[in-house]
């Protein structure tokens, strides 16, 4: 068995962190450090480091709450980062090493909210494996819809209505720099009349993000005779296209402004990456599905991908050692 150590993050750590997530094989810029930090106030950072001698082979962007650790509750997905050249037998040691420090440290419970595979460069599906050895429960899964952009893709006689219509009444698409304008005039009077929720970035921290990831978040508004209309807050990797924040105003089903933005996004701006992610579209921790939402995704031509969220005690760190034979 190898022998690992590990270290809680601090800021001493910045650069080897963001050093490693620029490599690793399961990560995105939602992990590097500075996006991770928007929220620090909100959160109590317990991210992990985990070393083989002194090289590091794995971190765990994570907070905790009381006696459990979470990965990251902040953040759209997380989960154990590895290197492209991980194996599997050392990844059941890095997990091991991982729940036993948690376990050490009065920690009962470590709560993964896994990347989807999309987002990986490399196939990494070992710490669902491993989860399932520990007897870790799958406590939500997401219905995630996606679009896989190299293959043909079927679209509805309604959604071409709607796209041809923009096209008509020529509406105006401009990637610009007014995310206030969006958030203040769409977006938050959308969430709040129909949902009673806010986003869950203000508009400062949004702008802020922007700034330090300027090829990862790209923002489109929809003008009809220099009137915003509509818009959407693109979070972009290097393999998927996702739309963060998406709101139009009372007129867009008479202009199809959204369908019209989409269309423009799905074939323009996502025709060099791998995936369009559209997000899940459900209520009650993915409990039931908004019928309207879901069919509006897939009348794009999206199909479902799952995102699991498990939960593993961390007292069945013991269980990893008999594993292999």
């Amino acid at each position: 068995m190898k022998n690992y150590s590990i270290r809680l993050y601090t800021s001493d750590d910045y650069a080897i962190w963001n050093d490693f997530i620029s490599s690793a094989k399961n990560a995105t810029f939602l992990f590097h450090r500075d996006f991770m930090e928007y929220h620090s106030d909100r959160f109590q950072d317990f991210s992990l480091l985990v070393f083989e001698g002194e090289e590091l082979v794995s971190v765990l962007p994570a907070n905790r709450v009381k006696d459990s650790v979470f990965s990251h509750q902040g953040l759209t997905y997380g989960g154990v980062v590895l290197q492209p050249k991980s194996k599997l037998y050392d990844t059941i040691f890095v997990f091991r090493a991982i729940l036993k420090f948690l376990n050490d440290n009065n920690v009962s419970k470590l709560f993964l909210k896994q990347i989807p595979t999309i987002y990986c460069d490399y196939s990494s599906d070992e710490i669902n494996y491993l989860s399932h050895i520990c007897k870790g429960n799958v406590v939500m899964k997401h219905n995630v819809s996606v679009i896989t952009l190299n293959q043909k893709r079927l679209i509805s006689k309604s959604r071409r209505e709607c796209i041809n219509r923009g096209k008509k009444l020529e509406l105006d698409i401009r990637e610009d720099n007014k995310m206030e304008l969006f958030w203040n005039d769409l977006l938050i009077p959308n969430l709040r009349d129909k949902y009673n929720s806010k986003p869950v970035h203000s508009a400062e921290e949004i702008i802020a993000l922007k700034n330090k990831f300027p090829h990862n978040i790209r923002h489109f508004n929809v003008y009809k005779d220099d009137k915003l209309v509509c818009g959407t807050t693109l979070f972009i990797t290097k393999r998927v296209v996702k739309p963060q924040y998406i709101a139009g105003s009372e007129s867009n089903n008479e202009l199809g402004s959204i369908d019209f933005l989409y269309d423009f996004l799905i074939n323009e701006v996502a025709k060099s990456h791998d995936y369009f992610d559209f997000g899940p579209s459900h209520e009650n921790n993915g409990l039931q599905i908004v019928k309207n939402i879901n069919f509006w995704k897939e009348s794009f031509g999206a199909h479902s991908l799952i995102q699991d969220f498990y939960e593993v005690e961390t007292a069945n760190f013991e269980l990893l050692d008999s594993i292999l034979i």
